[in-house]
């Protein structure tokens, strides 16, 4: 009888990780359209960059509040509930770029649910305060030995579904062609977003949640002592390697348009082949971490990846530029699921949605500044000089990150290292 009740559980949670799964891939379809396309969209209504840079930052400072107060408050009130809110909230966003292009109702837009804010495609984020909340319920349903697979799948399933939405982002200059006023050719990509929103909600409805909320009155702090120690340290680091991504990933499509004047169907396409090695990549991760320990992997892969952006504003044309990028995307996005899974497996369960909260909340902070910095210092400056100092910011995390993390274990590595011991000893 335990034994049948145990494979139902087993079965529940199997299904419950396909169905988080697949609403992240429909998530990240509709962001990387978005994500593509958001920055042309505003110079096509007549924004100037440094106006553009200023809205995106904007909606990095929203992402990064709300990214700690919903993983706050998921694990009080059940995380399930705090998904289909979030879901809720993004259909108003769309709804608002629907029938709105003034400015203060972008601005409105893009605090409610951080359209713009980036980051879904390659690195299969699949929008900001979604994310801790589906990290929290992932590990939840996972064990140590198969957390770093579930993360990474989850991520695979988000970039391939980005890059299908990458390249479907091509629709508005499709519509163009075809007699579509220019403006209003952007506007099917914001309704897909509303009917796809509107299917997660009843997605999220069909999951089970066997994490308990913690009662207000006992949960005084949101997180203990020493994971606190832990997070902020890798918070503070990850404020670095943030303050340069925030200098080059939020503006790189609009750097691409200036730089080269390439259409929106190479732009998509570029993106779209992109996110495809990103989610090969994420295949690879938990495969290299057996074998060279998760820290070392986040270090090696991302540390290459910083490498490219020295190299990026030398390219001497588009597809050079695009080859690049597509090489970025395979070493850059590896080290996302892994350190998810990382301070999943380093905290403890009832802290996870805080803890995912605080750590994503240092990947928004610096982004909420750099966009508008990159944007003055490419219509002052350079346009590839904030390429440079993106890549100076990156590297320097990947190397201080090493060093300072290279002795932390999480529990799975703790359980296979007096294996690999006892082997070689025999």
């Amino acid at each position: 009888m335990r034994a049948r009740e145990a494979g139902r559980v087993a079965e529940r949670i199997d299904r419950d990780i396909w169905v988080l799964m697949a609403s992240r891939g429909a998530r990240s379809f509709a962001y990387s359209c978005l994500n593509v396309i958001f920055a042309i969209y505003l110079t096509q209504l007549g924004y100037s960059p440094m106006t553009i840079g200023i809205v995106i930052s904007t909606a990095y400072v929203s992402s990064a509040i709300l990214t700690v107060v919903w993983g706050f408050l998921s694990d009080r009130y059940g995380r399930r509930k705090i998904l289909m809110l979030l879901a809720v909230l993004t259909i108003v966003s769309n709804a608002i770029y629907v029938f709105f292009s003034q400015l203060v109702f972008i601005f409105i837009a893009v605090i409610v649910t951080n359209i713009g804010a980036g980051g879904t495609g390659g690195g299969g984020q699949g929008g900001g305060p979604f994310n801790p909340v589906e990290q929290a319920l992932l590990a939840e349903k996972s064990t140590p030995e198969n957390r770093n697979h579930i993360f990474s799948l989850n991520a695979f399933v988000g970039s391939l579904l980005g890059s299908l939405g990458a390249l479907f982002s091509s629709l508005p200059e499709y519509l163009q062609q075809h007699g579509w006023d220019p403006i209003l050719s952007y506007k099917p990509l914001f309704v897909m977003t509303i009917v796809v929103s509107v299917g997660l909600i009843y997605a999220y409805a069909k999951i089970s949640e066997h994490h308990v909320p913690r009662a207000r009155e006992i949960a005084r702090a949101p997180i203990s002592k020493k994971s606190g120690a832990f997070v902020t340290k890798l918070s503070l680091l990850g404020m670095i390697d943030n303050l340069g991504a925030g200098m080059v990933g939020p503006l790189i499509a609009l750097w691409f348009y200036l730089r080269f004047g390439v259409d929106l169907k190479s732009l998509s396409f570029m993106f779209f082949v992109s996110y495809v090695l990103a989610a090969l990549s994420f295949l690879a991760a938990p495969m290299i971490a057996r074998r060279m320990g998760v820290v070392r992997t986040i270090a090696v892969s991302h540390g290459l990846a910083s490498l490219v952006y020295f190299v990026l504003p030398l390219a001497p044309t588009f597809w050079i530029g695009a080859g690049l990028i597509m090489f970025r995307s395979f070493v850059a996005y590896m080290d996302g699921p892994l350190k998810g899974s990382f301070v999943m497996g380093i905290v403890k369960a009832e802290e996870r949605g805080s803890a995912a909260g605080i750590t994503n909340l240092a990947r928004y902070v610096p982004m909420a500044v750099s966009p508008s910095i990159s944007a003055y210092m490419m219509e002052a400056f350079s346009l590839s000089i904030p390429i440079f100092i993106g890549g100076v910011f990156q590297l320097a995390h990947d190397v201080t990150f090493y060093f300072i993390f290279r002795n932390v274990r999480p529990p799975e590595e703790e359980v296979l290292q007096p294996l690999g011991v006892e082997v070689a000893k025999g």
